[in-house]
C-alpha cells in the first residue's frame, strides 16, 4: 500500500512547530543529535562528533529558512541569478551560522550548560577544500552578501572531494599532502540525489530531420557520467533569508561492470566508476599534462552542464518548454572564464532538447549570460586545442565554430577587409595548434562583461580586449571586489567589533559606510589607547598562531609586516625577501640608527607545478632559518614562512596584521581582496597602484598608505629599454643583498639552488620589474617604519583606515551588480515572499 504525500491536507507536510534559538532548545537538541543520532556517550567520543553535533543542531534551524526561502522566492515568480564558479572557499561554516543566525551566545550558554566550551568545539571543523584563493573566497563573500541583501542568487561549483592540497615545508621546500576535508563528512550539506543529472562526454554528432523537414542534431555514443548535487545552504545576516549554493559530485553510471567483476578482472570491473568520480575528486589537476589539460575540461563542462540543465528542468517543471519570458527571469554569473562553456552549453540544450532554431536560442543566451574576467594573464584566460575539444566535446566544438562564423561576419560588416583584426578577434585561435579562446567566447555572447578593479577594467577596454571593446563599448563595466564584513571583522575580530559597536553603533554589519562615523574618533586620545589594546590581543593570537605553526616567537610590540597569499611572480613576495635580506644587511653592518622591530610574515602555496614560485618558497624559509638563527637580529627582525595558509588562517593574520603587503606589479593584479580585508581590520597598506589598491589609498587618503612602485604605464614604457643589472650596480643596497645570495649566504649546503631566481632579475630581465622597484620600495618601508615608532600616528593612520573601508564591502559590490546587471527584487521570506 502506498500513500499519496502530494495530497491535501496532508500531516506529514503540515508545518512543524519552530525551533527554539534559547540555550535550552540548543542544548535539548544538541544532545538528541549527540545520543541519538550519532549514538554517543561519554566514553571514548572522537572530538569532532561535538562538532557534528553542535552543526546539526544549527543547520536544523537554517533548514526552516531555507524552506521558507525557496517557497517566498517561488510565490514572488521573481527573476533569479546563478553564480557559476569552480571556486568558493567558503572557511569554516559554524561560526558563520551562528553569526547569522544571531545564536553565538545562546549556543555558548548551551554547550557551557553540557560541559564544553564552545571554541574548543569549533576547532574540530575543517575548511572547506572547496577553492584555492582570491577567486574562490571573492565567491563566497558574494553568496554571504547576496543572501544579507535577500536576493534570489544560487550558487552552482564543485564539490571536491580534496582541496586543492595541504601544504607543509620540509627543509625549506613546499611538499604537498592531500586535503580530505570531507574525511569526516561535511554536516551542513544535503544530498538530492532527485536532481541527479547525466553529463555527455565523447561521441559523435547525427544529423537528422524530423516529420516537418528540420534539421536537428542529436549527440550520440557518449561517453556518460551523473552529476549528483550536494546544497549547502547560505545564511544571510540575522534576516530570515537562506540561499542555496549547489555543488556536484562525479558518479558512475553504473557502479561497476558486473560481467568483467565475474570474470575476475576487479580492476577493471571499477575503472568506469573510478574515471567518473576523478571529475569531482581534486580541485584544479596538475595540468602540466595532456590528461590534466583533458581533466580540467571536464570539470569545466560538468559543472556547466550540470547547472544549465537544473535551471532549465526547474523552468520547465513550472512552465513546460516555454521560454518566452526565459531571459526576462535568469541571469547567468560567469565567475571567470571557467564556466564558459556554459555558453555552448545553453545552446545546445535549448536546441537539441527543447528544439529551439538557432537565432530565438542565442537570443536567450545572449541576453542571459554575464562574464566576469578576473585576470589580465594570459596563461589564465583558458584556451584549449581544438582537436581534444572537439575529441572531447564534439557537439560543442559544432556549435562553437558557428558562433565564430557568424560573429566574425558581423566584424567584417564593421571593418571591412580587415583581416588583421578578424584574426584577433576569432574565438578560434589559428596556428599550428589551433585553440579555443574561451575568453573571446564569453565576451560574444555576454550582455555584460565587467572588470574587478577601475584599473583592471580601464585595462581590458584598453588591451586585452581592446578590439571587442571597440565593437561592443555598452557591454563593458567595471565591479570593483569586496569582502563581507560580517565575516572578515564581525566573526573573525570580535573584540575590534565590539569596540567599533560600544562608539558607532552595529549598524555597520550590514552598511559598512557607517565606519566612516569612526573618523572623528582618531583624534580622541582615549580612543586611540583603546584602539591600541585590541590591537595587541590580536597581534597575540597572531603571535601565538606563528609559534605554534612556524615555531618562530614574534614581540607583539614589534611591527607585524605580513604578505599571505598565492605564490606567484607577480604578486612579487621576492621583492619582499630581498627587502628582508637589505633588513638583515643593515643589522649585521650596524645600520640600526633609529631602528624598528619588525617581524615578517610570508604565507601562500604555489601552485605544484609552478617550479619558480616553489624556489621562492624555499628561499624565504633559507632567509628566515638565517636571520633567526643569527643573535645579532635578536630584537630587531623576525621571519616566518606561515604553512598551509587558508581560510581560518586569515580570521587570525589579518587582525593582527599592522603593514598589509600589497606590492604586485603595476597592471598585473585584477582587483584583490587581502589588500581590503587587512584595510577593515585597521592594517595600513604598503603597495603599487595596481588593482584595488588605487581605490584603497583614495578611500584612505595618501597619507594613510605607503605608496611606491613604477605605474602600470610606466612599467610597460620602461621595458623596451630596461636594463635590471645596471640598475643593480648602481644601487649599493641592491647590490650588496644581490651578493649576498650570490654567495650562497643562505644556501651554504645546497649550493646553486637560487640560481634561477638570480637569473630571473639579471639575464633574463626581470620580467616582473622587481630591481626597477626596490628602491622606491626601501624608501616606501623606511617610511612605515618610522610611522610604526609614532604610536600615536600609526593608531591614528590605522583607526582612519578601517574607518575609510566601508566602499570594500561586498555588499556594495552585490548591490552594484544588481544595479547594472541582474536586476533582481529584493525578496522577504518573513513577509511572505513579497519585494523587501
Amino acid at each position: 500500500m502506498t500513500s499519496d504525500l502530494t495530497s491535501t491536507p496532508n500531516p506529514l507536510l503540515s508545518e512543524l512547530p519552530p525551533l527554539g534559538v534559547d540555550a535550552d532548545s540548543l542544548a535539548l537538541n544538541f544532545r538528541q543529535y549527540f545520543g541519538h543520532t550519532l549514538g554517543r556517550d561519554r566514553h571514548g567520543t572522537p572530538p569532532h562528533c561535538f562538532y557534528t553535533a553542535l552543526a546539526l543542531t544549527l543547520r536544523d534551524r537554517l533548514v526552516e529558512r531555507w524552506k521558507a526561502t525557496d517557497a517566498a522566492y517561488a510565490a514572488s515568480n521573481c527573476k533569479r541569478t546563478y553564480y557559476l564558479s569552480m571556486e568558493f572557499l567558503m572557511g569554516r561554516a559554524l561560526s558563520n551560522s551562528m553569526l547569522n543566525l544571531g545564536v553565538v551566545d545562546s549556543t555558548g550558554e548551551a554547550l557551557n550548560r553540557l560541559g564544553l566550551i564552545l571554541e574548543e568545539v569549533a576547532e574540530e571543523e575543517h575548511d572547506a577544500g572547496l577553492g584555492n584563493g582570491g577567486l574562490g573566497r571573492l565567491a563566497a563573500c558574494f553568496l554571504d552578501s547576496c543572501a544579507t541583501l535577500q536576493l534570489p542568487v544560487t550558487g552552482y561549483g564543485i564539490r571536491y572531494e580534496y582541496g586543492m592540497f595541504r601544504q607543509h615545508l620540509e627543509g625549506g621546500y613546499q611538499m604537498e599532502e592531500p586535503d580530505h576535508w570531507l574525511r569526516n563528512g561535511n554536516p551542513w550539506e544535503l544530498e538530492r540525489p532527485e536532481f541527479t543529472r547525466r553529463i555527455q562526454f565523447g561521441g559523435r554528432c547525427d544529423y537528422y530531420r524530423d516529420s516537418e523537414d528540420n534539421l536537428h542534431v542529436r549527440w550520440v555514443d557518449t561517453h556518460d557520467v551523473l552529476a549528483v548535487p550536494y546544497d549547502i545552504p547560505v545564511p544571510g545576516y540575522q534576516n530570515g533569508t537562506v540561499n542555496t549554493l549547489r555543488l556536484w559530485k562525479a558518479a558512475a553510471t553504473d557502479e561497476f561492470d558486473l560481467s568483467e567483476f565475474n570474470a575476475g578482472s576487479y580492476p577493471e570491473a571499477v575503472a568506469a566508476k573510478n574515471a567518473a568520480e576523478h571529475i569531482s575528486m581534486v580541485l584544479y589537476p596538475n595540468d602540466a599534462s595532456e590528461n590534466g589539460k583533458e581533466l580540467r575540461l571536464r570539470q569545466q563542462y560538468f559543472l556547466a552542464s550540470a547547472s544549465l540543465q537544473d535551471v532549465l528542468l526547474q523552468w520547465t517543471r513550472d512552465r513546460d518548454d516555454d521560454f518566452g519570458e526565459f531571459a526576462d527571469k535568469v541571469c547567468f554569473q560567469l565567475n571567470d572564464t571557467h564556466p564558459t562553456c556554459s555558453v555552448a552549453e545553453l545552446m545546445r540544450l535549448l536546441m537539441d532538447d527543447y528544439f529551439l532554431e538557432w537565432d530565438p536560442a542565442w537570443q536567450i543566451v545572449s541576453r542571459t549570460m554575464a562574464y566576469t574576467n578576473h585576470t589580465l594573464l594570459p596563461e589564465a584566460l583558458e584556451k584549449w586545442p581544438v582537436r581534444m575539444f572537439g575529441s572531447l566535446l564534439p557537439r560543442l566544438m559544432d556549435i562553437i565554430y558557428e558562433i565564430n562564423a557568424r560573429f566574425l561576419k558581423e566584424v567584417s560588416q564593421r571593418w571591412p577587409g580587415d583581416v588583421g583584426r578578424l584574426a584577433r578577434m576569432s574565438i578560434i585561435e589559428e596556428g599550428p595548434v589551433p585553440q579555443v579562446r574561451m575568453a573571446y567566447l564569453a565576451v560574444v555572447a555576454a550582455f555584460s562583461v565587467n572588470g574587478v578593479a577601475k584599473l583592471h577594467s580601464d585595462l581590458l577596454q584598453q588591451d586585452l580586449f581592446r578590439d571587442f571593446y571597440e565593437l561592443w563599448p555598452h557591454k563593458f563595466n567595471n565591479k570593483t571586489n569586496g569582502v563581507t564584513q560580517r565575516r572578515w571583522l564581525a566573526a573573525s575580530n570580535p573584540a575590534l567589533s565590539e569596540l567599533i559597536s560600544e562608539t558607532i553603533g552595529t549598524g555597520w554589519v550590514t552598511d559598512l559606510q557607517q565606519l566612516r562615523k569612526l573618523i572623528p574618533f582618531a583624534d580622541d586620545a582615549e580612543f586611540r589607547a583603546k584602539w591600541r589594546v585590541v590591537k595587541q590581543e590580536s597581534k597575540l593570537r597572531l603571535a601565538a598562531l606563528v609559534q605554534a605553526d612556524c615555531g618562530v616567537a614574534f614581540d607583539p610590540d614589534s611591527m607585524f609586516d605580513v604578505q599571505v597569499k598565492r605564490i606567484h611572480e607577480y604578486k612579487r613576495q621576492l621583492l619582499n625577501i630581498l627587502h628582508v635580506i637589505h633588513l638583515y644587511d643593515r643589522i649585521r653592518r650596524g645600520d640600526t640608527a633609529d631602528w624598528t622591530p619588525r617581524c615578517v610574515l610570508i604565507g601562500g602555496k604555489a601552485a605544484p607545478g609552478y617550479t619558480m614560485a616553489k624556489s621562492i618558497i624555499k628561499l624565504a624559509c633559507s632567509v628566515a632559518q638565517v636571520v633567526n638563527a643569527d643573535p645579532v637580529c635578536d630584537d630587531l627582525l623576525k621571519v616566518a614562512y606561515l604553512p598551509d595558509y587558508r581560510v581560518t588562517a586569515m580570521e587570525v593574520v589579518s587582525p593582527g596584521t599592522d603593514l598589509s603587503e600589497q606590492i604586485s606589479t603595476a597592471g598585473k593584479e585584477a582587483s584583490g581582496t587581502g589588500n581590503m580585508k587587512f584595510m577593515i581590520n585597521g592594517a595600513l597598506t604598503i603597495g603599487t597602484l595596481d588593482g584595488a589598491n588605487i581605490e584603497i589609498r583614495e578611500e584612505a587618503g595618501d597619507d594613510n598608505f605607503f605608496l611606491f612602485g613604477l605605474t602600470a604605464e610606466e612599467v610597460e614604457a620602461q621595458r623596451s629599454a630596461y636594463n635590471p643589472q645596471a640598475m643593480i650596480e648602481a644601487d649599493q643596497d641592491l647590490r650588496r643583498v644581490m651578493k649576498l645570495l650570490e654567495s650562497g649566504h643562505f644556501n651554504p649546503a645546497e649550493p646553486g639552488i637560487f640560481d634561477g631566481i638570480i637569473s630571473s632579475l639579471t639575464v633574463h630581465g626581470d620580467y616582473w620589474m622587481i630591481v626597477a622597484d626596490f628602491r622606491s620600495y626601501v624608501e616606501a618601508q623606511r617610511r612605515a617604519a618610522a610611522a610604526f615608532r609614532d604610536e600615536e600616528r600609526w593608531t591614528r593612520m590605522s583607526i582612519l583606515n578601517c574607518a575609510t573601508s566601508g566602499k570594500f564591502s561586498s555588499d556594495r559590490t552585490i548591490q552594484e551588480y544588481n544595479a547594472g546587471i541582474w536586476h533582481l527584487k529584493p525578496i522577504s521570506a518573513a513577509r511572505g515572499g513579497k519585494c523587501a
